[in-house]
């Protein structure tokens, strides 16, 4: 894990090649990743570097109960890392079959097979041995080239000399140490949500630890009353750490509010902190430092707690269990 850490930025420097591109349309009114886990956080990611880009992610068995004014139209791209998901096999065949527009993403597996078999636009990932958590750079570069936003994976791929490992892992590293026995809750504005939802995989597949998330400005509607503590509730508090991620092109407002919140909070004797997303400009650049800073966070603390912070056995547990 520390390795995959380390070497991430290497992977804006992939260069999918696609193959049977030419059956890529490019006439598609939106984009719907099927994916699970790891393997769907690209989707996300991308949305949240550029808003514009009509993407939806659907992460169940079956063809997605959406309606038929955003599916008819779709380019669907069915993404798994190892390629035996489970879930997304089941989503592939009625997407298939229906005659929809299809690609696929992976790095081999039962979907590779099935791109051969049906003949599909294919994108085969570097099998670098990672966890699919670890292969977010590949993921992006991937699916950016499958829907043909090549300016975005341009920008992108200048990441691969820009963003800084080691000062990610100081403040990661200090992170964790403030976060020694406490239960992450991770806040961020509604565009930021898969940025957020990155970092509690982090803290529970990485990390090994429980780990929340929540969007401003939806919490202040409701989850911040649950922490307007009195004696008989306090103890429940004290186990959770508020992480509020700042970004500085968030709506006012929603600034406002997370600056408020963290007020609120710290008034009632919660632990709480706004983390600003530090870097340029460049709204990529701060997510990806954000993500970095997290991941050195999450490995700090399994490796403090004597957790394995690369694989997932609970998770291989339950799928030997229901298969």
């Amino acid at each position: 894990m520390e390795e995959a850490i380390l070497n991430f930025p290497r992977q804006f420097n992939f260069k999918p090649d696609i193959l049977r591109s030419e059956k890529l349309p490019r006439d598609y009114s939106a984009v719907i990743v099927l994916g699970m886990g790891g393997s769907h956080l690209a989707g996300g990611v991308i949305k949240a570097i550029d808003p514009g880009i009509p993407i939806f992610t659907y992460s169940d068995y079956g063809f997605p109960p959406w309606p038929q004014t955003l599916t008819h139209n779709a380019l669907f791209v069915a993404c798994s890392y190892s390629g035996n998901t489970e879930e997304i096999m089941s989503a592939l065949g009625p997407v298939i079959t229906g005659g929809h527009k299809v690609a696929v993403m992976t790095t081999g597996g039962y979907l590779a097979e099935e791109a051969e078999n049906w003949q599909l636009p294919l994108v085969r990932m570097p099998d670098d041995g990672i966890q699919p958590r670890s292969a977010l750079g590949y993921s992006v570069m991937g699916l950016l080239s499958i829907i043909g936003y090549d300016y975005l994976r341009s920008r992108l791929a200048a990441l691969a000399d820009s963003l800084p490992v080691e000062e990610c892992r100081r403040e990661g590293e200090a992170l964790a140490g403030r976060l020694r026995g406490k239960v992450p809750i991770i806040y961020s504005s509604e565009q930021y949500r898969a940025v957020a939802y990155n970092w509690k995989i982090k803290f529970n597949e990485t990390g090994k630890i429980p780990a929340f998330y929540n969007t401003i400005p939806e919490l202040n509607h409701n989850e911040m009353t649950g922490f307007d503590r009195v004696d008989k509730n306090r103890d429940l508090s004290e186990l959770f750490h508020f992480i509020q991620l700042f970004q500085p092109d968030d709506h006012p407002q929603n600034i406002k509010r997370m600056k408020v919140t963290d007020r609120l909070y710290q008034e009632r004797g919660l632990a709480s902190e706004i983390i600003t997303c530090s870097g340029s400009n460049d709204r990529a650049e701060r997510i990806f430092r954000s993500l970095l800073m997290a991941d050195w966070a999450a490995y700090t603390i399994a490796v403090e707690n004597g957790s394995e912070p690369e694989q997932v056995p609970m998770v291989e547990e339950f799928k030997k269990l229901i298969s």
